[in-house]
């Protein structure tokens, strides 16, 4: 995954046919597409977009939407949120501590 300035790329599509990388910059609102033959390429174009969208937004005096604030809303099943509120236990961590250890051990 590509990351920059807390921005990440994605999804990235590569057309074989045309020989193009296409994708967009993931969680915003507003829509910034990327579009290039190289991968050396996307990750330049990646960067600079990620800067003129910035830029953009500090002369249009806007907040730039930031995608990810590290806070999630899980809405589940009664049993599910037990099961997991015990296995949090069992392994001697808040629940919001054992959900980020699920998530990065995520294959």
């Amino acid at each position: 995954m590509m990351e920059y300035k807390g921005y990440a790329a994605g999804p990235i599509d590569f057309d074989p046919e045309d020989k193009t990388f296409s994708g967009t910059v993931a969680g915003l609102r507003d829509v910034i597409h990327l579009g290039v033959r190289t991968a050396t390429e996307l990750a330049r174009v990646f960067r600079e977009s990620i800067n003129g969208y910035l830029e953009l937004c500090a002369e249009s005096d806007q907040q730039p939407d930031r995608p990810f604030n590290g806070k999630i809303l899980v809405r589940t099943e009664p049993e599910l949120h037990r099961k997991a509120a015990l296995r949090a236990a069992i392994e001697g961590v808040s629940l919001s501590h054992w959900i980020p250890r699920q998530i990065e051990s995520a294959p």
